[in-house]
């Protein structure tokens, strides 16, 4: 019975494993461009992860994104020039974003 027991747990944990990596989400970090509300779409320019003094949040990369936030979970709304952090999926060959931070911003939710 044990064993039995023992495989049904392992059947079960590779199971939710394998649909856990399914829904994996990507994330990119930058520099808002532009926020179009009729389009749902969110351009930003991509910051890497080298962090320093002078760039707390990565370097600017040159590579613009845009990601439709039609479904996405948005903090506090973004300008031009906020730094976002979002977590998105890919679909096809769109990016449809799953939760945008407004990092510029995000202290202002403590007040």
């Amino acid at each position: 019975m044990r064993k039995f027991t023992a495989i049904v747990a392992a059947t079960l944990l590779l199971g939710l494993l394998a649909a856990g990596s399914a829904f994996a989400a990507e994330v990119i970090q930058g520099k808002c461009l532009e926020l179009n509300k009729e389009a749902k779409t969110l351009s930003i320019e991509e910051y890497d992860i080298n962090f320093d003094k002078d760039f707390k949040f990565g370097h600017p990369t040159g590579i613009n994104t845009t990601v439709d936030i039609t479904t996405a979970k948005v903090g506090i709304e973004p300008v031009p020039g906020d730094i976002l952090r979002i977590s998105y999926v890919v679909n096809g060959d769109k990016k449809a974003a799953i939760k945008v931070m407004n990092i510029t911003k995000q202290n202002l939710m403590k007040k």
